[in-house]
This record gives structure tokens, C-alpha cells and sequence, in this order.
């Protein structure tokens, strides 16, 4: 298989207390907090928001992919993406998530039949698929 692309972003500091974000080509730089929800700062982004603009980002491509494998011509889409962190009674933290993409142009049954093909054809779901649960709630734009 051929690398097409990897991606490097180094951390330092304290991770996601106060940590710093920089990628090696430096479009991406920011600082991390913990989220007030789970008693910090909240005053910077964290791990579960970066993933979730990853994902997110990365699915709808795998939509509009699935689209246009399909003939099907979408004239919006959008997606909210949902990471949950959960601390178990275990004391073991885990995620979760939920992905609602709407697709503008199409009706439910076709929204709910690309979603599905673009979990199958994202990076990100393929990665995550089987290792934390995942709700994809797809609907057609009103």
C-alpha cells in the first residue's frame, strides 16, 4: 500500500491540561485545557473536539465520495459530530459517538444509505469501527 499522506503534530506541556498543539507544517497550532464540564479551564480546545472536527471533516468527504459513486447529486451537506468521553465505574475513561450528518437534495432513505456507505469508506470509521460505540442518526436537509 502506498503512503499518501501522514500527517505529524507534536504536543508538549501537560497533554490535554494546558498542553500546545503545533503540526510540523504549522496550519495547525492551539492550546489544549481540560473542558470546564470536567473541572478545568475550559479556555482552549481538547483531544474529543479534535477528533471530532477530524472525523467529521473526513466523513463528510466519504458522503459526498459515496454520492458521486452513486450518481447522486447532494446539494448541502453538513455533519455534527458528537465524542463523549465517560469515566466507568471501573475508573477506566472510554469514548463514544455520535455522528448526524444532513444531506440537502436527497430523502431520508437515500441520506441514511450514503451515511452508511461512507462509514464504510471513511478512514476515521474504519479506524474507530469496533472499538467505541457509534450512532450515525443521517437525515435529508428540510
Amino acid at each position: 500500500m502506498a503512503v499518501t499522506y501522514t500527517a505529524v503534530v507534536d504536543v508538549d506541556g501537560e497533554g490535554r491540561n494546558g498542553g500546545h498543539v503545533r503540526s510540523s507544517d504549522g496550519l495547525l497550532e492551539t492550546s489544549l485545557a481540560i473542558p470546564k464540564e470536567l473541572g478545568g479551564a475550559g479556555t482552549a480546545t481538547n483531544p474529543e473536539q479534535l477528533l471530532a472536527a477530524g472525523w467529521a471533516a473526513c466523513f463528510l468527504g466519504a458522503l459526498r465520495h459515496a454520492a458521486s459513486l452513486r450518481k447522486v447529486r447532494l446539494t448541502s451537506t453538513n455533519i455534527t459530530a458528537e465524542i463523549t468521553l465517560t469515566h466507568g465505574d471501573d475508573g477506566e475513561f472510554s469514548l463514544s459517538a455520535v455522528l448526524n450528518p444532513v444531506l440537502g437534495g436527497v430523502d431520508e432513505a437515500i441520506a441514511k444509505e450514503l451515511a452508511e456507505a461512507a462509514h464504510q469508506i471513511c478512514p476515521y470509521s474504519k479506524a474507530l469501527r469496533n472499538n467505541i460505540p457509534v450512532t450515525i442518526n443521517a437525515s435529508a436537509a428540510a
